[in-house]
């Protein structure tokens, strides 16, 4: 998902925003907003990427892989 940024207006609990603020370091609002949405992204991707496990059948075969690139 890749969109302009764009100007929009929230209405987000002072005392979350200032949290989000205080934990994660950064300096203004702005920053604070994105970081914390990337960050939920993540969370989300990862949860999809675990919920997979068991489900798809890959061969542990990286050593015979890795091999073939060193003597190319």
């Amino acid at each position: 998902f890749t969109w302009l940024f764009m100007r929009t207006t929230l209405n987000i609990d002072d005392q979350l925003l200032s949290d989000v603020i205080l934990l994660s370091g950064k300096k203004n609002r702005s920053e604070a907003v994105r970081f914390a949405l990337k960050e939920y992204v993540k969370q989300y991707q990862k949860k999809l990427i675990l919920s997979l496990r068991g489900s798809v059948d890959i061969d542990d075969n990286w050593k015979e892989l890795r091999s073939l690139e060193i003597d190319e």
